[in-house]
């Protein structure tokens, strides 16, 4: 019995080992492994291309990120570059965005479910923070200038706010992950299709169901572009 009892434990911490060896983009095993997007192949990613057939370009973009853009009307503008338009960042657990903010504009709450996320604020001043999970829910904040680095766990909400109601503020984030995803939470809660009961959100939020209603009524617009 106890050998069986010894024999269930192993199986469970290998597991749980193997689990932590697979929850993250998968590793190379060659030197580059560029995304092929017209492949039939189903895989974890993307099939690798012939490396006979890959050149520079598949390496490069010519992405402007020096360039300003324009907000949207929560005040931010999220360029993401990742391996949908680098093919070549398939397999390398990397991505980078320029994020745009307009005086008093923001990057509301969101969480990347598959990347940690390094901030570098380039112009401006923000005011950034992310919250744990349950039960603590403890915000982390920190106010931001030029030059200054923040770091957000992967998973986490998170967000980041343009204090300056003059100004706008621009940051370069890198993330782990080739595609790391994005989820905005009021535009999963109250803007999904089709729209979550309000019934449910009203208990969730404890609030009316006609509040509930007002909110999904609302445009809920992606500032990921």
């Amino acid at each position: 019995m106890a050998s069986s009892s010894s024999f269930c434990l192993l199986a469970a911490l290998l597991a749980l080992l193997s689990w932590q060896a697979i929850a993250s983009d998968p590793s190379p095993l060659q030197d580059f492994c560029v995304a092929d997007m017209h492949s039939p192949v189903r895989v974890n990613g993307f099939a690798c291309l012939n490396p006979m057939d890959v050149n520079a370009d598949h390496f490069f973009k010519a992405a402007m990120l020096d360039t300003p853009r324009k907000t949207n009307k929560v005040g931010s503008n999220v360029t993401l570059i990742n391996v949908m338009q680098i093919p070549g960042l398939n397999t390398l657990g990397v991505s980078i965005a320029r994020i745009d903010y307009a005086p008093l504009g923001q990057n509301p709450p969101h969480t990347h479910p598959r990347a940690t996320e390094i901030l570098t604020v380039l112009e401006g001043t923000l005011y950034v923070g992310f919250v744990t999970s349950n039960p603590n829910n403890t915000l982390f904040t920190k106010e931001l200038n030029k030059g200054d680095v923040f770091v957000f766990p992967e998973g986490l909400i998170h967000f980041q706010f343009n204090p300056n109601p003059h100004q706008p503020a621009v940051a370069i984030a890198a993330l782990s992950s080739q595609n790391p995803g994005a989820i905005t939470i009021a535009n999963a809660v109250f803007g999904s299709k089709p729209p979550i009961s309000d019934k449910v959100l009203a208990k969730a939020f404890q609030v009316e169901k006609g509040t509930i209603d007002w909110l999904q009524a609302q445009f809920w617009e992606n500032n990921h572009y």
